[in-house]
């Protein structure tokens, strides 16, 4: 994965987000290196927020997300045109696309009313949890929470142990 590094101010709710000339309490400044290119789902993961089995449901439900081509497309699509030969016997490109779409919306429906919103903007839009929780109009600090019952219950659809 790329690294992208950026210095920002730390405060007492976290990382500022837009550089200020404005000092914190006492005139003292701490600041905290950050990488821009890792998701949130990533960074949960890698500071102990949530386990190894919850990181591989999202990894999971977000790889399928992106097999199944639900992002926006921004440009025209040049896939290269494949080749059937005899080595391949599996499912056609059409067919993994759907079939990727159905386990996303099985995995969804399998977390619940009310918590595929947290999933795919965690998750599969890259949005960090107060951002997320501030769009959806929930409390601070309880999209983690959320968020954790929600991944318990996408690991379970994909039998994660």
């Amino acid at each position: 994965m790329k690294r992208e590094l950026v210095e920002r101010e730390l405060t007492r709710e976290g990382p500022r987000r837009e550089q200020s000339s404005k000092s914190t309490a006492k005139g003292k400044r701490r600041s905290v290196t950050m990488n821009l290119a890792e998701s949130p789902l990533s960074w949960l993961h890698s500071r102990g927020h949530i386990s190894d089995r919850l990181y591989d449901a999202g990894e999971r439900l977000r790889a399928d997300y992106e097999r199944a081509q639900l992002p926006a497309n921004l440009t025209m699509r040049w896939d290269p045109v494949r080749i059937k030969t005899t080595g391949e016997q599996g499912l056609s490109s059409g067919e993994k696309q759907i079939s990727a779409k159905r386990r996303f919306d099985e995995a969804l429906r399998q977390a619940g009313k009310g918590l595929e919103d947290i999933l795919w903007r965690v998750v599969c839009a890259g949005e960090g949890l107060p951002v997320a929780e501030k769009t959806l109009g929930w409390p601070a600090r309880s999209g983690k929470l959320v968020l954790k019952l929600a991944l318990d219950r996408v690991a379970d659809y994909y039998r994660i142990n």
